[in-house]
């Protein structure tokens, strides 16, 4: 069963998400998985950071160049990657191929069965960036998310998104008992909008100024389990949702 469930999970798009944060970590980015839309965003520590995204895919494909197209417009480079075919076979093996990439300015990046990633072609990104408030809102839910709660490459499974991380926050406050909005600040700063807006039916107003938490709030932290609200600030670099 453990070697079906390794074939099984080397078929997956979220098998090529760790070694590729680790090979943009390495080149100094803060990665994180499922942002904007994007498999993966990297930022510099620089001010004004440099955006990095990489979309994967199992195997390079023509959609795979048209995504990175699109994540150009909110980029300083934009890279692709994907499993290289043991046989030299693979997309990666051809010329017109690469060349394409090269002439986009789309890096290439090859992840070998054992992990190893390798860049096939770099990336100069001669594109100009065209959406800068869709850059921008990259940029703050990537560093508004605390820690790196999703895979990238994920499809089935509810993103991990800063909102979601905030909610879970207010919940987990709640978890113990009805409470003041202004009691729920402290740990959650925007709990009075997420509250009153309710979007994913986990509270209850039970007075004014005053909620309690649903059934469907406690399942919810049933399946991301938080730590103690009254740690969340306390501990900059903790991760609100586990997966």
């Amino acid at each position: 069963m453990k070697r079906i469930a390794a074939s099984v999970f080397r078929h997956m798009e979220t098998s090529l998400y760790l070694p590729v944060k680790g090979f943009l970590e390495k080149a100094g980015y803060i990665v994180k998985g499922e942002v904007g839309g994007c498999d993966i965003v990297g930022l510099s520590i620089d001010d004004p950071p440099v955006v990095v995204i990489c979309e994967l895919k199992l195997s390079f494909n023509l959609e795979l160049i048209l995504q990175a197209v699109d994540r150009a417009a909110v980029s300083d480079e934009v890279w692709i990657a994907a499993r290289v075919s043991a046989k030299g076979k693979g997309r990666e093996a051809d010329k017109r191929y690469r060349d394409l990439c090269r002439r986009l300015g789309i890096g290439m990046l090859g992840i070998s069965d054992a992990g190893d990633v390798g860049i096939i072609v770099g990336s100069v990104s001669p594109m100009p960036r065209s959406n800068p408030k869709r850059r921008s809102k990259l940029m703050r839910e990537h560093q508004r998310r605390r820690g790196d709660p999703a895979l990238g490459g994920s499809t089935r499974a509810p993103v991990m998104t800063a909102y979601r991380q905030q909610a879970l926050g207010c919940a987990a406050a709640l978890a113990s008992g009805p409470l003041r909005v202004r009691e729920i600040r402290s740990s959650v700063p925007d709990a009075g909008k997420i509250l009153l807006s309710n979007v994913y039916g986990w509270f209850e107003r039970l007075d004014r100024g005053v909620y309690g938490l649903t059934d469907a709030g406690r399942e919810a932290l049933q399946r991301w389990p938080q730590p103690d609200c009254r740690q969340i600030n306390s501990q900059p670099g903790l991760t609100l949702a586990q997966q």
